[in-house]
């Protein structure tokens, strides 16, 4: 690394010593909407070749049989897809078709003098978070401006940056393939027969939709009173709990949302709909959440994660959802799923069995979690220690 690290030192004296041009993205990238790729049915199957993408932290949500609308993306036609409005995005180098119609796709404009590869770890170096829901492409994020050194410098860039993410990819291969063995095993530990109470949800847990203050704008706070603003975007990766949020609202707002407790489930309403967390933390959900309580009665949290987490459940709302004109999980569908309710001892074995596989592919204080963690560290910091250029003052 240091002898690649010198050589860019190397070429910076020798062509750029005064600093480098900055430029905004909308000078470098073009943008193209998603509408003519997007997926007809939502009922994937791995036995299918062409992936569903999101924008989002998902990624890929599934696969699909259908063949017309798909976007050619290739190793020599690559594209970034963009989340219009939570800023997440991906490099994606292989034919897909995408899950709505929230995302820009990026490609760099002709004649922009810029390797691709070098733009996209550009943006990865850009500090922003939401703070509505709106969409950022061409109102804020196309603005911001990155460092353009002359090509040369950014190849060798992007060659050292490269060998990082190859090596990351190698280990998320590895611990995708261990996600699929422990979602199988999961499956086989949640089937249930006729001996065992089934009913639906809605008559063990009360489930009802978030609402949102408008505008939200005005009732963000910094104040001590405020009450926590839960989003989306404060979900940890892999995470199975939501401990704590960005933003809060007034009191005042809060009387116009949906209040939550600690212990209560929210379930994504929309988009990526379906993965459940639980609460570690009371606070408020706007109108993209579904929020889940009272259901302890019947069932210790940490089984109806695992139960809500299953591939069978998720499917199911998957299915329901299709089924109307826009693909929505309203509270309605939720509270007609038809559950098992096992005994609370039997809960508690399964729990305790499925949290030790569960650990095994999320924890990231141990094992391959751990590795990977590691090498994305590092590749943060050589990134961001690469991309720090001096702006040329003309």
């Amino acid at each position: 690394m240091t002898n690649k690290q010198g050589k860019i030192e190397k070429l910076i004296t020798q062509l750029c010593p005064k600093g480098v041009d900055f430029k905004e993205l909308d000078d470098l990238l073009d943008y193209e909407q998603p509408g003519d790729y997007i997926v007809n049915s939502i009922e994937y199957s791995n036995d299918f070749a062409t992936p569903v993408l999101t924008a989002g932290q998902s990624f890929v949500l599934g696969y699909t049989d259908e063949t017309e609308g798909i976007y050619e993306a290739s190793k020599d036609k690559p594209v970034i897809i963009f989340d219009d409005f939570t800023t997440s995005f991906h490099w994606v180098d292989f034919k897909f078709k995408v899950k709505s119609s929230a995302m820009k796709m990026l490609r760099p404009k002709q004649n922009a003098g810029v390797n691709f590869r070098f733009l996209y770890y550009a943006m990865k170096c850009i500090n922003y978070t939401p703070t509505d829901h709106a969409r950022h492409w061409i109102s804020q994020y196309s603005k911001f401006k990155i460092p353009l050194p002359p090509l040369a410098i950014q190849n060798e860039i992007v060659k050292i940056l490269n060998n990082f993410t190859e090596l990351e990819a190698e280990l998320e291969a590895e611990l995708e393939a261990r996600k699929k063995q422990y979602n199988h095993y999961r499956s086989k530990f949640l089937e249930f027969g006729k001996d065992i109470k089934w009913a639906k949800f809605g008559e063990s847990a009360k489930i009802v939709r978030g609402g949102s203050p408008r505008p939200i704008n005005n009732y963000f706070t910094k104040e001590e009173n405020g009450i926590n603003w839960i989003k989306i975007g404060d979900v940890e990766k892999g995470s199975k709990y939501i401990t704590q949020t960005l933003q809060k609202i007034k009191p005042e707002g809060a009387q116009k949302s949906r209040f939550v407790k600690k212990g209560d489930f929210v379930l994504s309403n929309s988009m990526s709909f379906g993965r459940p967390y639980i609460l570690k933390i009371d606070g408020c959900i706007h109108d993209g959440w579904l929020s889940i309580s009272d259901f302890n009665k019947t069932y210790i949290s940490d089984f109806l994660y695992h139960l809500l987490s299953s591939d069978a459940v998720y499917q199911t709302m998957t299915q329901k959802a299709s089924n109307g004109t826009v693909q929505n999980l309203n509270a309605e569908i939720v509270k007609s799923l038809l559950l098992p309710i096992p005994t609370i001892t039997q809960q508690e074995n399964i729990v305790i069995i499925l949290d030790k596989f569960e650990k095994l592919v999320n924890d990231i204080s141990i094992g391959l979690p751990a590795e990977l963690a590691a090498r994305r560290s590092q590749y943060e910091y050589y990134r961001n220690k690469l991309l720090s250029f001096k702006e040329y003052a003309n």
